[in-house]
């Protein structure tokens, strides 16, 4: 699992590719929150889910650990561009209720 940022204006850009499930979560997890900690106060993270190939149930355990940091920071959390399977678990886990898809 590879892991990017980029600021665009108020807002934080994490990239996320590759898998995201039990074997990736734990890098990943510390290099997001560190992101996060690092841009606090901007307005909202959106997480761009292009390149994620895989991602199971650790992956959504992943998203709402980031979005509870988010909220703590008063951020927005969003995802966008995420890969049919990737939907469809996202869409029916109700991940989208707490942070839309843009």
């Amino acid at each position: 699992m590879e892991l990017k940022s980029n600021l665009k204006g108020d807002d934080l850009y994490i990239y996320l590719s590759g898998e995201l499930d039990e074997h990736s979560v734990s890098s990943v997890r510390e290099k997001a929150d560190r992101m996060i900690d690092d841009n606090a106060g901007l307005s909202r993270a959106v997480f761009n889910l292009a390149g994620v190939k895989f991602m199971d149930s650790t992956g959504i355990g992943f998203l709402i650990g980031r979005y509870k940091k988010l909220k703590k920071y008063g951020m927005g959390m969003y995802l966008e561009n995420p890969n049919t399977g990737a939907d469809k678990i996202l869409e029916l886990s109700g991940i989208y209720t707490l942070m839309p898809k843009i």
